[in-house]
């Protein structure tokens, strides 16, 4: 009688993740990083950023170490400082191979898994010569000029967006979703009172992006009287660099909670009726995790207008309103008081986005990396 074969229970010893520049990749970067340690708590983790970006200060907040390689992104904007900056470009791409090659060499990684952003373009095209299995994992409905440059070299693409399957090789791709931060969401009329606000009041939840947005806060500030003489309560992070200048301008006012950063975004949601935001993936990913119903302004100024798409794919299934950014000075308070004043349109978004597919998207990632190295050890 033949004795079964047996195989050997793959563990994760080292990883290193790589990308950042936004929130969009930061936060699924930690997320991923989170749920290794939870599954393998002696792995050792290690995260790959670009100099000066906000990777650097994030990741270690939340528990994780960080080197930073030399790199920067394209600038399409011809300004004489931005012209020098692409014409350093050629220099630093080749300068962040070396460092990716010494950061490789060094740590030895069973994997690298590539969240997006030109931090990730050097260390995963690296760990593609190296012969390192190289994850990608794309956000949004639209990949990046990152993600598409990597995908034929990557091991396996991790979708976000299904709608992206059209732009990648799809024997490669699986949909897991965006991992997102984790929120235990609370009863919207104690989490309303928590906030010091009015639960009889809508809660309308204003969010710019991880860096703020110009335009966004440019119309409140013209329109906030207005909006809280109708009776609607604002939760409103505006982006450090907009938030002391608006704090001079505007007076504390009943009924308004205006902040640089919300911390504490469990009880922000849990207290909002709408949701006001820019539409970056992960953004789109919270909403459907938590069946929002949002007004979309996508971000103008975003790689190949890939916020549009993203809030197309809500949208398009009458789960999302959009709100073209040139037109938002004109519709969105209008929008706004149209929705959280009408029952019926709430309830109607509520309900649509409540039927799209919901991941458990870091358990997910976590289980096609370990399937790899599982292939890996069998061949």
């Amino acid at each position: 009688m033949k004795k079964k074969k047996q195989t050997k229970k793959i563990s994760i010893n080292r990883i290193i993740i790589s990308g950042g520049g936004t929130g969009g990749h930061i936060f699924p970067a930690v997320a991923i990083g989170k749920e290794i340690k939870k599954k393998f708590p002696n792995a050792k983790i290690f995260y790959v950023g670009a100099n000066g970006g906000m990777e650097m200060d994030l990741v270690p907040k939340n528990g994780f170490p960080i080197e930073g390689v030399w790199i920067s992104g394209i600038q399409r904007q011809l300004t004489p400082k931005n012209i020098l900056r692409n014409l350093l470009f050629p220099i630093k791409f080749f300068v962040s191979l070396w460092q990716s090659f010494r950061i490789l060499s060094r740590v030895k990684p069973d994997c690298v898994i590539g969240v997006g952003g030109y931090a990730s373009g050097p260390l995963g095209r690296v760990a593609a010569w190296k012969s390192i299995p190289l994850v990608i994992c794309e956000q949004n409905a639209f990949p990046g000029i990152t993600n598409r440059w990597l995908s034929s070299k990557a091991t396996k693409i991790l979708l976000g967006n299904a709608d992206a399957l059209r732009y990648f090789d799809t024997t490669k791709c699986v949909v897991t979703g965006n991992p997102i931060r984790h929120f235990e969401i609370k009863d919207r009329n104690k989490a309303v009172t928590q906030l010091g606000l009015n639960p009889d009041k809508p809660v309308v939840l204003v969010l710019g992006g991880s860096l703020g947005s110009l335009s966004i806060n440019s119309i409140l500030e013209d329109y906030v009287d207005k909006i809280l003489d109708s009776q609607i309560q604002l939760i409103w992070q505006t982006g450090k660099i907009y938030f002391e200048g608006l704090s001079r301008r505007i007076a504390p006012a009943q009924g308004l909670i205006m902040s640089a950063f919300i911390d504490d975004m469990a009880t922000a949601y849990s207290a909002a009726d709408l949701v006001v935001s820019r539409a970056g993936g992960s953004t789109i990913s919270e909403m459907i995790q938590l069946s929002k119903p949002s007004v979309l302004i996508p971000s103008p100024n975003v790689a190949e207008d890939h916020q549009t798409k993203n809030a197309l794919s809500l949208v398009n299934s009458g789960a999302a309103v959009l709100v073209r950014d040139q037109d938002a000075r004109k519709k969105l308070i209008p929008i706004i008081k149209g929705i959280v004043c009408d029952s019926q349109k709430l309830m109607g978004l509520k309900n649509k986005i409540a039927t799209f597919p919901r991941h458990e998207s870091a358990r997910e990632i976590v289980e096609e990396v370990i399937n790899i190295l599982n292939n890996r050890a069998l061949k």
